[in-house]
């Protein structure tokens, strides 16, 4: 028995959502978000609230009945809260700001780097060191934050770098004399 899949997802007021066969479609006040589960599983709308249950006992159907569950949830959380990283940057002259659609980050390299935002997703500098990345999409604005943070991840000898705001750099002691 899945612990997650035997959940169901409660469907908060101002959010509607539609089954058709596979698909699933939540619409709020962020935006409209869907969803095609696999053959696996079957959705059923119930009131308020959205049950997925598996259509056999195979191994694949009871992994596609957790997932599918998780999946769902985090279309009603975007639609409704919205997804957030925040990363920070650590490292003398390393600053990032906001023109337009491009974020511009000053890295030590001996250019500028240019990031161009995509489409669904708010980049913001609340401060120089700062950037918070927004968005109704769980796998897009991670997938944003991955790609700011590669172009200089935090080194563990001195911690310079692109990090998460939660993530724990692990340091490392120099060289001795």
């Amino acid at each position: 028995m899945s612990r997650i899949g035997k959940k169901p997802v409660t469907i908060p007021a101002g959010v509607t959502a539609t089954v058709s066969g596979q698909k699933v479609e939540v619409k709020g006040p962020k935006g409209t978000l869907s969803f095609t589960a696999t053959d696996d599983v079957t959705i059923a709308i119930n009131e308020n609230e959205i049950t997925v249950t598996p259509r056999g006992q195979s191994k694949r159907a009871r992994q596609q009945w957790g997932m599918t569950r998780s999946m769902i949830a985090n279309l009603v959380k975007g639609v409704t809260e919205g997804f957030r990283k925040e990363l920070e940057i650590n490292g003398v002259g390393y600053r990032a700001q906001m023109q337009g659609n491009v974020l511009k980050l000053s890295l030590g390299y001996s250019h500028e780097v240019n990031f161009q935002v995509p489409q669904g997703v708010t980049v913001t500098t609340p401060k120089q060191t700062e950037i918070v990345v927004e968005g109704i999409d769980p796998q897009l604005v991670g997938e944003v934050a991955a790609k700011i943070r590669e172009w200089r991840r935090p080194e563990p000898y001195k911690g310079k770098g692109i990090k998460y705001k939660d993530e724990y750099i692990f340091r490392k002691e120099g060289k001795k004399k």
